[in-house]
């Protein structure tokens, strides 16, 4: 009969040997958590840049200007925005999605980047899902419709009956081809049943400039862009996104009040990391800027620009993009928008 010694020296030997191994293991493991830990703790020790990706002057870039002053003073390090728009936020999404997953290089940017242009676009150049962490949604910003003066309609109804009444004839100011201002517009002519003609512009303020100018009748804005133009009755207020009135137009309806529930005309702006970048430092990055935030005086200067003021953690903000990419999902659709 074969000796069972040999056989169970070898045993014990393999099992010493996964022992020691798990053991190497899970002090490796510890070792990297303490690094990543102690990298956090002594996070930033260098300029932090804050990537906009859209351009100067608008409200994203006003939100992002005001944030990188808190943290810069709260990290005792320079945290700069840069501004890189161009090609649905392509570019600056491009830029971050490829920066070290350090922390260094941070993404502020709309729904536009993660939740709309995967439905949008056939080819992207950056996975929505996979190349970036998310660290904190900041605020929720309900688009108003405006018109230039001469449009001969004060509201909505008014302006769906003139669009009817004259197909082809009115058009409206974007911030692009996929923007949220043109998903927007598309829903509602198809949900109204009219005839309007899209013109692309660079940004928000581009386009605000051009229905003062008249270039174009109609424009898709935020608040703080188009509110001061209203004051000088320069535009006028058509329509306002949201489920209640803002407080800062109360006398414009929504268009879920009127009847278009599925023109979604709200949008996010959110702070993104590079996939990667260790999840000690992007918990510490979400906990720094939700104090920002949530300052009394940073809170009611955004609140007074037309924005409704959401942070929160990693997680939720995970949570809340699968939710919105759906939503705009069944935007594109109904719109029938597709860039190849």
């Amino acid at each position: 009969m074969t000796s069972l010694k040999p056989i169970l020296a070898d045993s014990v030997m393999r099992a010493l040997t996964v022992a020691r191994c798990t053991r190497v293991l899970l002090v490796l493991l510890a070792t990297l958590g303490f690094l990543h830990s102690a990298q956090a703790q002594n996070w930033p020790t260098q300029t932090v840049r804050i990537v906009v990706p859209y351009p100067a002057g608008g409200g994203i870039d006003s939100l992002a200007r005001a944030l990188a002053e808190k943290l810069s003073t709260m990290w005792g390090q320079p945290v700069v925005v840069e501004n890189r728009p161009g090609s649905a936020t392509f570019v600056g999404a491009v830029a971050v999605a490829r920066a070290p997953a350090d922390g260094y290089t941070l993404l502020l940017t709309s729904d536009s980047t993660v939740s709309i242009n995967p439905h949008l676009f056939a080819k992207m150049p950056y996975n929505a899902e996979k190349d970036f962490a998310p660290v904190s949604n900041l605020v929720i910003m309900h688009l108003l419709l405006s018109a230039h003066p001469s449009v001969g309609a004060k509201t909505l109804p008014e302006l769906i009956s003139l669009a009817k009444a004259k197909p082809g004839v009115l058009n409206y100011a974007s911030y692009g081809v996929g923007s949220q201002p043109h998903l927007i517009m598309e829903v509602l002519k198809s949900k109204a049943d009219i005839n309007l003609v899209h013109i692309p512009y660079r940004g928000g303020p581009e386009s605000i400039r051009a229905a003062i100018a008249s270039e174009v009748q109609l424009a898709v804005t935020s608040i703080p862009s188009a509110k001061p133009h209203i004051e000088t009755g320069l535009i006028k207020p058509i329509a306002i996104g949201g489920t209640q009135r803002s407080p800062q137009l109360p006398d414009v309806a929504t268009f879920a009040e009127l009847g278009y529930q599925e023109v979604v005309a709200s949008a996010w702006y959110g702070l993104l990391a590079p996939a990667g970048t260790p999840p000690q430092i992007v918990a510490r990055i979400s906990r720094d800027v939700n104090r920002v935030v949530n300052e009394p005086a940073f809170r009611e200067k955004q609140i007074a620009g037309g924005f409704e003021v959401v942070p929160n953690s990693p997680q939720e903000f995970a949570d809340y993009l699968r939710k919105d990419s759906e939503n705009w999902a069944k935007a594109v659709n109904l719109s029938g928008i597709k860039v190849q």
